[in-house]
């Protein structure tokens, strides 16, 4: 069957004039939006925060997989942009950055195949992997040595019931050159894992010691998401450790924040660590959903045009941060409108008592967990605060 592209908008938020604003209902909503001077500023503070403790940033693009953050990133000083898979490598190389570390295992001949073009392509990239596996580091060397190329990779290391790693030295194999040890804290939860994850940084230490003749010059260690950097720059750079490492650290989600699950992260972070709170400034939420309420059906309760399809949802509903009618901002009293429901296009929401909610008054809410918010959207909305549109942000998931 044929479609007609002509009548196509370009993307579910498109603007429908230019310039546009989005309080104005220029734009069709529901709209993810990104306000420019938050974003900025999280580019900003995290690439302070990693300079002035001496380590490596390496901001993980699968969160945005957004070409012009990528370039943003790299243009404030990131040392390189992490993905975790081909796929992502390939867009991340496309977008023209230097160094791309797969903090994944390169598995299947069609990915090796990938990345092999690319290496072809983009000879100057520095592109690293991580294997976990002597079958996995044999299936590599077999191939890339066929290919006369050489691929650098790092040894994961895991915990028990984590995803992936292993515990021992990769050997010495043709088409392979070892360049460091990776690993991911954030599979460790509980009560307090805090000393979970400082044991297992320890360990990753006194293993990239016993690794450290196996790798000619730099020796790359790099953890640290978006909830523990602070605890990792502080035992790695505290403990005996290869004498030319660098460390790396690779958050992902500081880039739009939250008002959710990571801004109750940075909060405790900011109140353990005295090197964040000198910093000055702190990280701020820039990614929004802006959307319409479009029934209210009964006393208390009205519905919203965004779902499932438009936000995440895994870790808390999206909630109201800001009402407006008529392009003019409304009063919202604490939790007087709540998200309580949601299905693939709509959202649920009660109304406290005396709350005034009518058809096509618009309504800002703040989200939780970035990443499966990011992935829903072809394209995102670069605003200013006056919700003025920007630019289009292009996603390639």
């Amino acid at each position: 069957m044929k479609y007609h592209s002509e009548t196509l908008i370009p993307h579910k938020a498109a603007p429908v004039c230019a310039p546009a604003n989005v309080l104005a209902e220029e734009v069709c909503l529901p709209a993810a939006v990104i306000k420019k001077s938050a974003l900025l500023s999280n580019i900003d503070w995290m690439q302070r925060y990693a300079g002035t403790r001496g380590v490596s940033l390496a901001p993980h693009g699968k969160t945005t997989m957004t070409p012009w953050i990528f370039q943003a990133q790299q243009q404030a000083g990131a040392w390189a942009i992490g993905v975790g898979t081909a796929w992502q490598a390939s867009v991340a190389m496309a977008s023209g950055v230097q160094r791309v570390l797969m903090v994944n295992q390169l598995v299947g001949k069609a990915n090796m195949a990938v990345i092999s073009q690319l290496k072809r392509h983009y000879r100057d990239v520095d592109y690293l992997c991580c294997v976990d596996s002597l079958a996995n580091a044999r299936q590599l060397s077999a191939f890339f040595s066929a290919q006369n190329q050489t691929l650098d990779v790092m040894v994961e290391l895991g915990v028990a019931g984590g995803r992936c790693g292993c515990r021992r030295k990769i050997a010495d194999m043709p088409g392979l050159r070892l360049r460091g040890l990776e690993l991911y804290e954030g599979v460790l939860h509980g009560d307090n894992p805090q000393p979970q994850v400082e044991a297992l940084l320890r360990e990753a230490a006194r293993l990239a010691c016993a690794m450290e003749s196996f790798v000619e010059g730099e020796f790359i260690l790099t953890g640290a998401g978006t909830v523990w950097y602070d605890v990792v720059c502080n035992v790695w750079l505290s403990v005996e450790k290869p004498s030319q490492c660098r460390i790396v650290i690779r958050p992902g989600c500081y880039i739009t924040h939250d008002q959710g699950i990571y801004a109750d992260a940075q909060q405790a972070l900011m109140a353990r660590d005295s090197v964040a709170c000198d910093l000055g400034g702190d990280l701020t939420s820039a990614l929004e959903l802006v959307a319409m309420v479009q029934s209210v059906p009964e006393a208390g309760r009205a519905v919203v045009n965004f779902g499932k399809r438009d936000c995440a949802f895994d870790a808390g509903l999206p909630q109201p941060i800001a009402h407006y009618r008529d392009g003019q901002a409304l009063t919202l009293a604490p939790h007087s409108i709540t998200s309580v429901g949601i299905m693939d296009q709509h959202c649920m929401v009660t109304l406290s008592a005396g709350t005034d909610v009518q058809v096509g008054d618009i309504l800002v809410f703040g989200t939780s967990h970035p990443c499966l918010t990011f992935d829903k959207w072809k394209t995102l909305l670069l605003v200013d605060d006056e919700y003025n549109v920007i630019d289009e942000l292009d996603t390639l998931f």
